[in-house]
């Protein structure tokens, strides 16, 4: 008995390794996607946000100088650090600038 085992080599089989890179990859494609679904999310939301403080800003805006801001908003309220200290900011999802509707004042577009 001693001289059988002594007599076997170590190691792994090929079955034995296409089952493990096969539960691997079963493995991944379970948590993969929700590793990256609430990425989006996040920024989708972060979007909505974004767009609702550039909408307020822009009405007081207008409270305040009669006047809607001129387009594009970089150049007008995007320039005053008043209504954005931080500049204007921009999409996360897409990573484009906001600007208004010239007839309704409400964000154009960014309906993630």
């Amino acid at each position: 008995m001693i001289r059988s085992l002594a007599g076997r080599r170590g190691g792994i089989t090929l079955l034995d390794m296409v089952a493990a890179v096969m539960i691997i990859g079963i493995v991944a494609i379970m948590v993969v996607p929700r590793m990256l679904g609430p990425s989006q999310n996040a920024k989708r939301d972060t979007c909505h946000v974004n767009r609702g403080n550039v909408e307020t800003q822009s009405q007081l805006w207008f409270r305040n100088k009669a006047a809607w801001p001129s387009s594009p908003l970089v150049d007008s309220i995007g320039a005053d650090v008043q209504y954005f200290p931080d500049g204007l900011p921009t999409c996360p999802v897409d990573g484009t600038t906001y600007d208004l509707d010239p007839s309704t004042h409400q964000v154009i577009g960014h309906d993630h």
